[in-house]
């Protein structure tokens, strides 16, 4: 039988606290190359696997006490805004920074700073996710992932991985002070043989689009030849914003002024989400016997009390389902900490913790690494809570997910490819699940 949709969504335990909490601002941390600690039988596959217990880490959204906080030289993960890039210059182009659907530029969500100590050439080390807004598309994703190892599929949802040793031409070898002298180094500044900075280094790294402030401006005004864009879709919307007067100021001035254009590294981001910081906590360790009979009666039990006729007659419907199970496992997990946006465990056993029974991969639906063909393994999932902090409406037609789980390399290989493409899932609620 089809779960409802909306049985599920109203077995919530709790909502997200309103309350700010007058917490210490911690620094930036990296998340560890590799935990141990949490599973259960309920977010496991179908596949019969015993279970992994590892510690997991959580993810939670704060306001940075100060933008400076997440400038790229401190290595920070965060979500929302624009991506603090890793590898400045080299950033991902073409169809790369488009959604597979649309064609339109995807957005900016998340970074996670998830350095590999075992791996030298994986001292620096960072994740970014993008998406398409349209929840169109992202219905469109979920159908195609079935089948994404014919071909090169499309996608509305891509992660990149990048990494540096620690000695680059970009940040120094010394871990950052993080007494407002930190500073990158100039980009590319070793490989120079004159003292004439190209239009990639002079900012520190790539010209970005002066409307989304994420991708690279390949595209320039032809007009005042100063303001650069990512696509013709970022062009006619910055000129419908003001860019039209603005360009005839450019042009009839003697020299642009940055009251007119804004400086490359501080363009506006219109398109982009709330930007915060990312705090990394350990998962609470709270009694719990995962998802059995009792455990699903008493979840049922806290939102309803006593049941009645109708109430035993749907919970013996409930407790047989396994969507349902699946789901007041996962519930009870998030009511540990309800304000997690972010699960990260980097280990090859653990698996992710999935909403629902129906929708999520077998192992064979899997890819290998596109790059050295060896496995991907789980190594964070982000939480439909992020889209409370994003401001996303609860319509019909708005951006919605059980879960996007994210695996990638194993080995997290180097192949002197800036930023790799890694494999993320899709998990949508019962209504959007379709397989072909």
């Amino acid at each position: 039988m089809e779960p409802n949709a909306d049985k599920l969504r109203g077995l919530c335990i709790t909502s997200l606290d309103d309350e700010d909490d007058d917490e210490t601002e911690l620094p930036n941390q990296p998340l560890p190359a590799s935990t141990v600690t949490v599973a259960a039988a309920a977010s496991g596959y179908d596949d019969g696997d015993e279970d992994e217990e590892a510690e997991v880490m959580l993810g939670f959204l704060e306001k940075p006490k100060h933008p400076g906080l997440l400038l790229r030289h401190l290595f920070p993960s965060k979500a929302g805004g624009i991506p603090a890039w890793l590898d400045p210059v080299n950033l991902p182009t073409g169809n790369s920074s488009c959604c597979g659907f649309c064609g339109e530029p995807l957005h900016f969500v998340l970074q996670i700073y998830a350095p590999i100590e075992s791996n030298a050439a994986a001292f620096h080390r960072t994740l970014f996710m993008f998406m398409c807004p349209s929840m169109a598309c992202l219905h469109r994703d979920q159908h195609k992932q079935w089948t994404r190892n014919q071909g090169n599929p499309r996608r509305s949802v891509r992660v990149f991985r990048c990494q540096l040793p620690r000695t680059n031409v970009f940040y120094s070898s010394e871990p950052p002070s993080r007494n407002n002298s930190d500073k990158p180094l100039c980009a590319g500044e070793k490989h120079r043989t004159v003292n004439v900075p190209t239009a990639e280094t002079k900012f520190g790294g790539a010209l970005l689009c002066h409307w989304c402030g994420t991708w690279k401006g390949d595209k320039i005004c032809g007009g005042c030849k100063k303001s650069r864009y990512c696509s013709e879709k970022h062009q006619a919307l910055h000129w419908r914003s003001g860019h039209k007067n603005d360009c005839l100021q450019i042009i009839n001035s003697s020299e642009a002024s940055s009251s007119v254009l804004p400086a490359v590294g501080k363009v506006p981001a219109r398109t982009s989400w709330p930007e915060y910081q990312i705090a990394i906590d350990d998962e609470v360790d709270l009694d719990s016997d995962g998802c059995d009979e009792d455990s699903s009666k008493s979840l049922v039990m806290q939102k309803h009390g006593k049941p009645d006729d109708t109430m035993q007659s749907w919970m013996d419907q409930f407790e047989a389902d396994a969507d349902n199970q699946c789901w007041a496992y996962f519930q009870e997990r998030v009511s540990r900490a309800p304000e997690q946006v972010l699960r990260y465990c980097r280990d090859p056993n653990v698996k992710p913790l999935w909403a629902l029974s129906a929708g999520r991969p077998s192992n064979p639906d899997i890819p290998s690494c596109s790059y050295c063909k060896g496995p991907l393994c789980y190594e964070f999932q982000i939480m439909p809570q992020l889209l409370y902090y994003f401001g996303v409406r609860n319509e019909p037609d708005s951006l919605d997910w059980a879960t996007i789980v994210v695996y990638t390399c194993q080995g997290s290989c180097d192949q002197n490819i800036s930023y790799k493409e890694e494999f993320a899932w899709v998990q949508l609620y019962p209504t959007s699940i379709s397989r072909p």
